[in-house]
């Protein structure tokens, strides 16, 4: 025989095979052992010696099961070397659909064997199961079980199934309240809904009511409870005139000595909510502060849309759009947590129009499909002009209009405007110093606004001047700005005004210099100080602040990037 070269063969490199069928193939094959009773090596007795006897091998249940694993192959443990294994604890269903998704991979869930599948999942440690026990329940959550899910959630740690349930709940407080599964929480159960900070459907002193209900539904064992759960009422968001109902209603079930200390608890505020605020907001419980951009130029041009920015998030949602054709230079104001977008500038036929409307935006919106609607007009039209709100108003501060000599009567609307969102009517203010102020910044600190800067007939301004809006008053005996701004912006935090952005003329050329410095204004003394600079000048920016951090976001660089907005945010730390 001859014997043949390896030589004459081309090296022939390793061959790597895997079949996609080979999971499937080994499944059903050991489910085939099963159904056909073949080499069985343990026996299952579930809940104990009378229970049900479930054959199975001791391989599989090893692969899908810590638990399992860990008591056939521990030598410490007894049950390596017996045939039958009682497992307390366990039901007979529950082992069955357990036993039945080891073989198969397969899980029949429904409202009649969810517990005693999550139960024997939750005991035997097969933790995709339990996962998929948890993901069914939560699309079962109704107002009539959901206070059982919660309960089944707090037992075996389904923080996920927890989470949905509690944060259904606060969701739908009211009706909640009004069922008896109200009755049936737990002091722990409620104290978590009082505490996880979710989204609720109704008022805090609606809270407070549902709270007393509890309490009162078993006074001589849940009156302990009293003051702890207190502790987690926002109390500065119910009216005096509320508490005082409350106080009544709770002196009825109170002794003597624990009312002292509720009477403190309850009153110990200074601020209380305003009547007026009752029917605006419906509880800040669940909300996040968010940064909102309004309209402005993008690379397309004008645009009316409107973004929001969660830090929690950490990035920009759409929210809504003007509705309105696309404008600029418009007053933008938050009041009671309505948005509200008032006058501006669009082009129509290669000119500009002013207009005097106004729009507001109402994020919860319950009795209506639109969360925006209209206001009454400003009496003249208005664009870059400020829009503040103090108090119950809003202030319309200067401004461009097309009309360049009013009609009798109308200037006493030049200065400015204000508005009163409950009588949805605008009335005019005290006579500006500079009618023709424009582009200038305005911020608010209690009850005075400040204006600074702007543009008087071409000339930028560099004073700070001061209204009161109590007595309808301007004040202009305040030190100025450090250098002239315009299409600037002021923030105010811990008693100091912040300029920020802007520009000046060059006397020499008259070309527009950007302003890099943060200038800051202490109202209590009435002086200025540079406390930064910025990295990247800009005017016509969106500036604001969350605490003690500044934003500042978009602008133009300069005259030759005015088609072209900037998208760069920067921030800066104001303490």
């Amino acid at each position: 025989m001859r014997r043949v070269s390896p030589n004459r063969y081309p090296s022939v490199g390793t061959a790597v095979f895997e079949s996609s069928s080979h999971h499937s193939l080994l499944l059903n094959g050991l489910n085939e052992l099963r159904s056909n009773g073949q080499l069985f090596d343990v026996t299952l007795i579930a809940g104990g010696t009378d229970g049900n006897k479930f054959s199975a091998h001791r391989v599989v249940l090893s692969a899908c099961s810590d638990y399992f694993r860990a008591m056939f192959t521990d030598q410490v443990f007894m049950e390596t070397q017996q045939k039958e294994i009682v497992l307390n604890g366990v039901t007979n269903e529950g082992l069955h659909y357990i036993l039945e998704f080891a073989y198969t991979s397969r899980l029949a869930l429904n409202l009649s064997n969810i517990q005693d599948v999550l139960s024997t999942a939750s005991h035997v440690q097969m933790q995709d199961v339990v996962q998929a026990c948890s993901d069914y329940l939560e699309e079962q959550i109704i107002v009539d079980n959901c206070r059982d899910l919660a309960t089944i959630a707090d037992t075996y740690s389904l923080w996920q199934l927890s989470k949905r349930v509690y944060h259904f709940i606060c969701s739908n407080l009211l009706s909640f309240s009004r069922t008896n599964e109200l009755q049936r929480l737990t002091a722990h159960q409620l104290t978590r809904i009082l505490d996880c900070d979710y989204p609720v459907d109704c008022s805090e002193s609606e809270i407070l009511s549902i709270v007393m209900k509890w309490i009162e539904m078993n006074v001589s064992e849940r009156v302990q409870y009293l003051a702890h759960l207190l502790r987690y009422i926002n109390f500065k968001e119910i009216t005096k005139q509320e508490l005082s109902q409350h106080w009544n209603r709770l002196q009825q079930i109170l002794s003597e000595s624990m009312a002292c200390l509720i009477y403190r608890k309850m009153f110990a505020q200074k601020d209380y909510k305003s009547p007026e605020d009752s029917n605006i907001l419906i509880n800040t419980r669940g909300m996040e502060l968010a940064i909102i951009k309004v309209g402005g130029f993008n690379n397309s041009g004008v645009t009316n849309e409107i973004t929001y920015y969660l830090q929690s998030e950490k990035k920009w949602k759409y929210l809504s759009r003007i509705p309105h054709v696309e404008q600029c230079n418009f007053g933008c104001a938050v009041h009671k947590n309505q948005l509200y977008v008032i006058g501006g500038c669009f082009n129509q036929s290669l000119e500009e129009n002013v207009h005097p409307f106004g729009f507001r935006y109402n994020p919860i919106y319950n009795n209506s499909s639109n969360p925006w609607s209209t206001i009454a007009p400003m009496h003249r039209e208005r664009c870059r002009f400020t829009l503040i709100a103090v108090d119950n108003y809003l202030y319309a501060i200067g401004g461009v209009s097309e009309t360049e000599f009013p009609i009798i009567g109308d200037d006493l609307y030049t200065s400015g405007e204000i508005y009163s969102p409950e009588a949805d009517e605008w009335t005019p203010m005290a006579s500006l110093a500079m009618n023709n102020r424009s582009q200038h910044a305005a911020i608010a600190s209690n009850h005075f606004i400040f204006v600074s800067g702007g543009l008087d007939q071409d000339i930028v301004l560099k004073d700070l001047i001061r209204y009161n809006t109590v007595t309808d008053e301007w004040d202009s005996s305040l030190s100025p700005m450090l250098c002239e701004r315009a299409d600037h912006s002021m923030v105010v935090y811990n008693n100091k005004i912040y300029v920020i952005g802007g520009w000046f003329e060059d006397p020499m050329n008259g070309t527009r210099v950007l302003v890099n410095t943060i200038d800051c204004y202490d109202i209590i003394s009435d002086s200025w100080s540079v406390v930064g600079d910025i990295p990247t000048p800009r005017y016509h920016a969106g500036i604001v602040n969350k605490g003690s951090t500044l934003y500042i976001i978009g602008g133009f660089h300069s005259d030759s990037t005015f088609d072209r907005a900037s998208g760069l945010i920067e921030s800066f730390d104001l303490v």
